[in-house]
Parts: structure tokens; C-alpha cells; sequence
């Protein structure tokens, strides 16, 4: 295996060669082969363990067993000591997804404290096999059942080509010892359930059934390779990204026979996962959204919108004081005198300052705000008409913000000014502009 380890790396992952590594070693099987593979071949590597505090005193004896080669060898050992416990309580997480933070967490702090170059774990075929299994009894798509991927960023998984029987017999063959994991036989856990029960199963219909899966398993990593290339071609013709949104064209996006698988891949990353609801939403009244932790994807009109969830602490008023000449938050204003009216825009107003009543108020818009529009002289217009009439989207209505003195609107920033405070005499006059 030894022969054939090197050529693996050399083939695939000829980028470890020369680099300080990092091997994560709990002591069991696979991860004394790993360290044991990378030893033999030359590599810089270290050593970091993970003392769970799971099983009691067997958890300590492995993190000394560890300790002790290291030690034996000259080797590089680092180990933290975790309440996986109460992390899992705190963040309401499963014991195993707890684990799983925490170890990953704690490798990239070594990583960039001591300037290791790449992590490598000791998963393998069979890991990748009982994965595949799990995601396909939960119904995955596609990115569940390609596996553990071989790298991501700097986290390095090189024994996935090898089978369990071949780590086990490399291990007899040099006489290696490792720790047995007593969990690892308790068919508690779904993944020691497939282990145990259903590989041997497989496995007993078709020998050659891991050889087999691994080709399958290639095969959908080409058609996740292809899917996502078409993927962003599609993007770039359905979506259009402004400011921290991006408009899904649903004219365009309904074409598409296949429009929803496009919908799942562009936006599980973003925590969605009422797919039903999401697909509804492309034919539903416009308003609707559909929520994930952090984001919402509201259907306005012919587009689906993606954005971030605004904060519930959010406040939604800001006073602005009479000598007060620069605003910054929440957006920026700049207030000062002006000679006289030059250019108007809809980022700039002249206001006559006699008819400003300070301090001016800078708010969201209500239902039943109304005011009126420059150039509309005595007729009144509701905002929320305003912002129909201008084909505002959702997202840009909950944007907008009103430039208010007492209760009348002296302008809809970045949009139109009240006639009512239209500079027309020689009195004062303020320019008041939109900075950003």
C-alpha cells in the first residue's frame, strides 16, 4: 500500500509535497495508517488530537497513547480537551455535529497559529460509501451523494481512494498499534447502523461492490462538475446582482423546464429549505416571501428577490439637529448653505430654510404618508402611490427614507422633493444632498 500511497499522492495531491502539515490522529485505525503513511514517506507533519471527553477514561487513555508516539518519535503534538457536551447543549446541536465544529474550529486555529500549510483527516472509501448511504436515506440531491469531497481549501482528505480492508491490512502488515474506539461497535448511531448492517449486506450480494460505488461515485462528481458549469451559465442570464440583492427574471426563469433545480442549487447555500414553498412563490401574489435564517426571497411582480433580513433591532428614525451639517448614518447627508439654486437632481434639493421647522426627522414611510411632488402644485400624493407609479420594488419601499419636518415631508430621499419647501423667495436657502 505503501508503493501505492505514494503514487496517489504524487498523482493527485502532488500540492502536500514540501508543505507543513497538520494530521488529525484520534488514535484508531485510519488515522495511525495516515500518520504512519506520511512518516514513512518524508512529510512535515504534526500531530493534533481531539479529546472529546465522550467515554470517559478511555478518552484519556488515547489522547496518552498519542501523546506517547509523539513523544517516541520526535513528532510535533498538540491536544485540546472539549465539554462536547455542553457545547452541544448551548448551541443545540447533535453530540457528533458538536464534535465535528469543534474539531474542525480548532485545527484552523493551529493552521494559522503555526502556519500549517494543509489539515489532513483519515477518512476513506468506506467512510465515503456510508455517507452516500446516509444523504440517500434522507433524500439528498446530488451534492449529498458525491461524497466527502477529497479537499476543501486547506483541508486535505488523501486515503478516500483506499478501502478499510486495505488500511487494515497495511496496518497488520507493519505491525502498527492504534486504539479501538468502543462507540465504533454500538449500533446507536445510523453510520455504525449502515457499518455494521447494511455495507456487509452490499457487500455480500456483490463483493466487488465498494470498487463499484466508487466508479458510480465518480460518474456524479463529472455530472455535479457539468451541472454546475450549466448552472452559472443559466445565472448570468436569469439574475442580475444590485447592491445586496440579486432580481431573479422570472419570465426568463419560467422557460426553463427544469427552473426549480436551478432555484435549489442557486439558493441552498443561502439556508433554504422549504423548497415546496419556494416553487409556489415563482406563481404567487406579489409580496410573498419565503424565509431562511438569515435571508428571504420575496416575489415582486416578474421578479423573485433575494436579499438579507433586515435587523428587528433596527430603529427607524434619526433626528437631525439645526447645526447639524453632516449625516452618516443611516445613510449620508450633507447640509449646508447655498447662494442660490443650481443643479437639481434627484440626489440634491434646495429647500427655502424658512419654511424648515428643526430638528428634521429622517424616517421610514407609513401607511398614509402622503405629500407633494415637486412640480405638482396643490395636489397631494400618497407615498405609498409614489412608489407604485415608479414601479418600486418590495425591498426598495422598505429602503426608502423621508426626510421629514414635523409632520411634513420635505423630500423622499433620492427621489422627489416636496413643492411645499421649493425655494421661491430671497430667503435662506439649504442645499441638502444624498453623499452616497
Amino acid at each position: 500500500m505503501l508503493s501505492d500511497f505514494k503514487s496517489h499522492i504524487a498523482q493527485n495531491f502532488r500540492f502536500l509535497e514540501g508543505k507543513k502539515l497538520l494530521l488529525a490522529v484520534s488514535g484508531g485505525l485510519d488515522s495511525m495508517v495516515l500518520l504512519d503513511l506520511f512518516w514513512k514517506a518524508d512529510a512535515n507533519v504534526s500531530i493534533a488530537h481531539c479529546n472529546f471527553q465522550l467515554r470517559g477514561n478511555e478518552s484519556d487513555v488515547d489522547a496518552n497513547f498519542i501523546e506517547s508516539f509523539a513523544n517516541q518519535n520526535q513528532i510535533p503534538f498538540f491536544a485540546e480537551r472539549f465539554d462536547t457536551h455542553q457545547f452541544a447543549s448551548d448551541y443545540k446541536l447533535s453530540t457528533q455535529m458538536a464534535a465535528r465544529e469543534l474539531r474542525y474550529r480548532w485545527f484552523a486555529e493551529l493552521a494559522e497559529q503555526h502556519g500549517f500549510d494543509f489539515i489532513l483527516t483519515a477518512h476513506h472509501a468506506n467512510d465515503n460509501l456510508e455517507t452516500f448511504l446516509i444523504n440517500l436515506s434522507r433524500g439528498s440531491g446530488i451534492d449529498g451523494l458525491v461524497g466527502i469531497p477529497a479537499q476543501i481549501d486547506n483541508v486535505v482528505r488523501p486515503l478516500l481512494g483506499f478501502s478499510r480492508n486495505e488500511i487494515e491490512a497495511y496496518a497488520k502488515t507493519n505491525r502498527l498499534e492504534w486504539r479501538e474506539d468502543s462507540s465504533n461497535a454500538s449500533t446507536k448511531y445510523l453510520r455504525n447502523q449502515i457499518r455494521h448492517q447494511v455495507v456487509p449486506a452490499l457487500e455480500a450480494i456483490d463483493p466487488a461492490f465498494l470498487s463499484a460505488f466508487l466508479k458510480t461515485q465518480s460518474h456524479l462528481q463529472q455530472t455535479q462538475s457539468m451541472a454546475r458549469d450549466a448552472a452559472v451559465l443559466v445565472y448570468k442570464q436569469v439574475a442580475r446582482e444590485t447592491h445586496d440583492e440579486i432580481h431573479f427574471n422570472l419570465e426568463k426563469l419560467l422557460r426553463l423546464p427544469n427552473y426549480a433545480a436551478y432555484l435549489y442549487h442557486w439558493l441552498h447555500e443561502f439556508g433554504f429549505t422549504a423548497w415546496d414553498d419556494i416553487n409556489d412563490l415563482t406563481s404567487g401574489q406579489s409580496g410573498k416571501q419565503v424565509l431562511s435564517p438569515r435571508y428571504r426571497l420575496v416575489k415582486d411582480r416578474d421578479f423573485l428577490i433575494l436579499s438579507s433580513l433586515k435587523d428587528s433591532n433596527e430603529i427607524e428614525s434619526f433626528v437631525i439637529e439645526k447645526d447639524q451639517n453632516q449625516v452618516n448614518f443611516p445613510i449620508k447627508l450633507s447640509i449646508c448653505k447655498a447662494d442660490g439654486v443650481s443643479h437639481v437632481s434627484n440626489n440634491t434639493i434646495f429647500v427655502d430654510a424658512q419654511k424648515i421647522d428643526f430638528p428634521l426627522e429622517l424616517r421610514k414611510w407609513r401607511n398614509g404618508d402622503h405629500f407633494q411632488p415637486i412640480g405638482m402644485n396643490g395636489q397631494s400624493k400618497k407615498v405609498g402611490k409614489f412608489f407604485k407609479d415608479e414601479r418600486f420594488s418590495i425591498l426598495e419601499k422598505e429602503r426608502a427614507w423621508l426626510l421629514c419636518s414635523g409632520d411634513r415631508i420635505v423630500w423622499i430621499v433620492g427621489h422627489r422633493a416636496d413643492e411645499r419647501f421649493k425655494v421661491q423667495t430671497t430667503n435662506p436657502i439649504l442645499k441638502i444632498t444624498l453623499t452616497q
